[in-house]
């Protein structure tokens, strides 16, 4: 028996997702580790009316092809030999199951808290490094200034680092859990609020996935407005994420005016649908506010000149020698650990790993209007920053190019009722009994979301991966070695999310 191969995007039967022998199934997670594969979800679930078990479900994306491979299998008693040590890229889903469902991956090589579903959060065994000139160092969970709560501790030797560990689950609100049932009337603000500075990725993923099962064709127009959202969500994180850099390493000139400049994008946003962070834009079956002649024309000049201040504030970092001497070398992750790891997005690329969802399985506006991906090969913050650079100049064009072709017509399906689109989905039942798996390129990297429905045509099950999933392992990979005085200018050039990760 083999996987099922299909794409993102479609709704498929239920039925049709093979339940494999557990040994087949091992065999489809330990290939994904390498070939030109990677497991984009792994998760258990249990179907309705069994009481006892869980039922495990991969997605692996081949990226090269364009497509997804979807298999499950079903675990019966309290443990399964661990997949980790074949594809070292679901030690953290093996984690999350785990914890959600008593099943204990045995022989994983660190099993420990995920988001501490019942168990006080951030009690837990640490890895602890012996030997009387080795110190340890705990940071957080609560930082100074105004920053999600997470704790870091460091195993060092002088200031050398070691080992850092990550323990987070402290923004754990249980949205999956939320979800099923659904759609209702909070689900969409659920999905936007996923990750506040990701609202438009998020809700993007979630409308994809339940046009698939409405069987929804969005309009041209409505399309390209989102893609137009998408990118300038990507413009104004980008944005601020090299100010961050720079003020990271006190080179004030560049953080001052990248800080203003990240207000611009967002305000652009804000143009159209009245909220920066772009609440209530894209809503099943479309989108919820239209771009008339003369809110396009000012959106252009706009963009035009926030561009060009971009580029005059960011070119000061690549013009300063102080400046490329603190970046280059600095958290250096290899492109072989990336790929190991799995990592996405921003980080993934500066590796030379060329993935990106836009590119490798477009849906929307991107499958008829292409963005040329942005790589660099050094894996440090030099390169993570640079990648940055080039997108936002690749983004400004798109939305650029967007803005100027904007496809005449309606902004909604014509089924789905804007009132009804706030609620449950839109107006159009789910079919019963699907399955279907969405991808977005957010600003720092893939989302996915797997949703599948039961017999009542209502959500069975959700399930939600940040990019930041996969990444913050990759952060504790980049300290490795490093000076630990680094760590904020390597965690800021990694830029992850604490509350997509806890969900």
């Amino acid at each position: 028996m083999s996987p099922l191969v299909t794409r993102a995007g479609k709704a498929i039967p239920r039925e049709d997702v093979p339940v494999l022998p557990f040994d087949d199934f091992r065999k489809v997670v330990a290939l994904a580790g390498g070939g030109g594969a990677r497991v984009a979800a792994l998760f258990g679930w249990r179907p309705p009316g069994r009481k006892t078990g869980v039922q495990l479900v991969v997605v692996v994306a081949r990226d090269a092809e364009g497509s997804l491979e979807l298999a499950a299998t079903d675990i019966a008693g309290p443990s399964y030999p661990s997949f980790t040590l074949d594809c070292p890229q679901v030690h953290l889903f093996e984690r999350e199951i785990a914890e959600k469902w008593a099943v204990i991956p045995e022989g994983h090589p660190w099993l420990k808290p995920v988001r501490f579903e019942g168990s006080p959060v951030g009690i837990m065994d640490f890895y602890r490094i012996e030997g009387d000139e080795v110190h340890e160092v705990a940071v957080g969970p609560i930082h100074a200034g105004v920053i999600e709560p997470g704790h870091f501790r460091f195993q060092c030797h002088g200031e050398q680092v070691f080992h850092l560990e990550i323990s987070l689950g402290y923004q754990h609100r249980g949205v999956e859990r939320a979800l099923v049932g659904g759609p209702s009337k909070r689900t969409l603000h659920y999905m936007e609020t996923l990750a506040g500075d990701t609202t438009i990725g998020h809700g993007m993923a979630y409308c994809q996935a339940i046009e698939a099962l409405s069987g929804t064709r969005v309009p041209a127009r409505a399309l390209a407005l989102r893609g137009i959202a998408l990118e300038l969500e990507r413009l104004a994180n980008h944005t601020g994420g090299l100010g961050g850099i720079a003020n990271d390493i006190a080179f004030l000139p560049t953080a001052s005016f990248c800080g203003r400049l990240r207000g611009d994008f967002l305000n652009l946003t804000a143009s159209i649908c009245g909220n920066r962070f772009g609440r209530d834009l894209v809503r099943p079956g479309g989108v919820g506010f239209d771009v008339d002649e003369r809110l396009r024309d000012d959106m252009q000049r706009r963009l035009a000149a926030a561009l060009h201040d971009v580029q005059a504030s960011v070119e000061l970092l690549w013009n300063s020698s102080s400046v490329q001497a603190r970046l280059e070398g600095t958290g250096t992750v290899s492109r072989e650990t990336a790929e190991a790891l799995g990592l996405v997005g921003v980080v993934a690329r500066a590796c030379g790993v060329e993935r990106d969802v836009r590119h490798d399985h477009p849906s929307g506006v991107y499958r008829v209007a292409h963005i040329p991906v942005s790589s660099w090969q050094s894996g440090d913050v030099f390169a993570r920053a640079f990648v940055r650079w080039l997108e936002i100049g690749r983004s400004c064009t798109f939305v650029e190019e967007q803005l100027e072709a904007l496809p005449r017509g309606a902004i909604m399906a014509p089924a789905v009722e804007p009132a009804a689109a706030r609620g449950p989905g839109g107006s159009q039942a789910l079919a019963p009994n699907r399955l279907c798996v969405s991808l977005v390129e957010g600003w720092r990297g893939e989302i996915c979301h797997v949703a599948i429905t039961g017999e009542d045509g209502k959500l069975a099950a959700y399930k939600v991966v940040d990019p930041s999933f996969h990444n913050w392992a990759g952060l504790a990979m980049a300290l490795r070695d490093q000076q630990i005085s680094d760590f904020p200018l390597c965690n800021k050039s990694f830029d992850l999310s604490y509350c997509g990760h806890d969900l």
